[in-house]
């Protein structure tokens, strides 16, 4: 079989199309998520009689619960129907629910936009499963490395520039009227993107859709739980969903206490570490020879560990004054830099070849609801890494590099699971 970069996907409709729905709904989201988080902390004052500090963390809850709700008849859905027509219908959808942000946007109506928050927490659960589960349908074996690395830098990329947007918006006069327009604009180009992407043929009618929602997520568990090494492999990408929070949830105190830093710094720790990412999504495809392997995973896990705890000792104990130029031209905080982005960069490779097994491994027929399962695992694991933060940042007064140090040193346990779970998995060839 003929051999090519992963990049020419780009060029063909069975991926083009998806890549760029995918795109648009995790930058429209961390659009509206941060602009709308940044309007409260510094607009509002309060909501509904609450405290900005309070309101800020019902929002961050709210966006996660649905995944916790909905996952199950999300898994269903993307199982039973056609996977062009669900993505079509949940951006359809977005559509629907931006035209509302953007009418509270730009009447300052914030009990609306918090109700529109859960909302597209429940879009992206329903499109969660649909995401990853078309892949095996629209790539061949040696395409499916090199697919997940695209779509693992396209959503890291994504939410860097989302980010960023919601920041430079804050920035202007009528700020809320631009984020209104922003993301209604993002949303129809994602519609647009979305009637593009070819239909996959799949109809499994076997599958039932049972609108229970905690009882049918309770499920899940179980439907994952069919293979152990599948299941092992779900239970590490989740890991590292932990680790990836805590890194992202400490950079703006990181920056601040730590460095000595200003919000520009706070930028580049944020785009350092994505871009570490990205690379090491995109490196998969090389180092596994377009094969389903989980050969670079324990790799990927040893480096967490090891550039984790030379981050800790690369933190000045004296630190100085600090912006982005700083970070770029001091050796000691270009050390932090290099460290993270290899961190990032370690992530890559530890994620993307665990997703093309996971994908490779489960029945078409229960692929989609393992998916959902994952997706269930991470948010999870998401929100027990915060309430980590707060207990050892907060009540055990860790600083945040002792905080980051003991993270990877836990990490080394994730590395002997997934080098034993390497081992017994065997290599697949691209003619499998």
């Amino acid at each position: 079989m003929a051999v090519h970069s992963q990049f020419r996907l780009l060029g063909q409709r069975r991926f083009l199309p998806f890549y760029l729905t995918q795109f648009s709904g995790a930058f429209n989201d961390n659009l509206y998520k941060n602009a709308l988080l940044l309007l409260i902390t510094y607009s509002a004052g309060s909501v509904m009689g609450l405290s900005a500090n309070v309101v800020v963390n019902v929002a961050a809850f709210l966006f996660i619960l649905p995944f916790f709700l909905f996952s199950g008849i999300a898994g269903q859905m993307a199982d039973h129907y056609e996977k062009s027509r669900i993505i079509r219908s949940v951006k359809a959808l977005e559509i629907v629910i931006m035209l509302l942000a953007a009418v509270g946007l730009w009447f300052g109506w914030y009990g609306l936009l918090l109700v529109l928050l859960f909302l597209m927490g429940t879009q992206s659960t329903f499109f969660g499963p649909v995401k990853y589960a078309i892949l095996p349908q629209v790539l061949s074996d040696d395409e499916l490395v090199g697919g997940n690395g695209l779509v693992g830098m396209g959503t890291f990329v994504a939410i860097l520039l989302g980010t960023i947007a919601a920041g430079l918006l804050m920035g202007l006069e009528s700020a809320a009227r631009f984020i209104a327009i922003g993301v209604l604009v993002m949303a129809v180009l994602g519609y647009l993107a979305a009637r593009k992407v070819p239909a996959t043929g799949d109809l499994s009618a076997n599958v039932p859709v049972n609108f229970r929602p905690v009882r049918e997520t309770l499920h899940l568990m179980s439907v994952a739980a069919e293979r152990r090494q599948v299941l092992l492999a779900v239970l590490a990408i989740s890991w590292f969903w932990f680790l990836g929070a805590a890194y992202l949830t400490q950079f703006p105190n990181f920056a601040r206490v730590n460095l000595l830093g200003d919000e520009t710094v706070v930028t580049l720790l944020l785009a350092m570490f994505t871009i570490g990412i990205s690379l090491g999504s995109m490196l998969c495809e090389r180092i596994t020879r377009h094969r389903i392997t989980l050969v670079p995973v324990p790799w990927g896990a040893l480096g967490l560990t090891l550039l984790g705890v030379d981050l800790y000792f690369a933190v000045p104990e004296q630190p100085i004054s600090s912006t982005w130029w700083t970070l770029i031209t001091d050796p000691v905080y270009l050390r932090v830099l290099l460290d993270l982005v290899g961190i990032g960069v370690c992530g890559g490779l530890f994620i993307v070849p665990l997703y093309a097994f996971i994908q490779h491994e489960t029945p078409v027929d229960k692929r989609a609801r393992i998916i959902a399962a994952l997706n269930v695992i991470n948010a999870l694991f998401m929100v027990v890494s915060a309430l980590a933060g707060i207990l050892f940042l907060g009540v055990f007064e860790f600083t945040i590099p002792g905080f980051l140090l003991l993270l990877s040193l836990v990490n080394a346990l994730a590395w002997g699971l997934v080098w034993r779970l390497h081992r017994r998995v065997p290599v697949y060839s691209v003619d499998n």
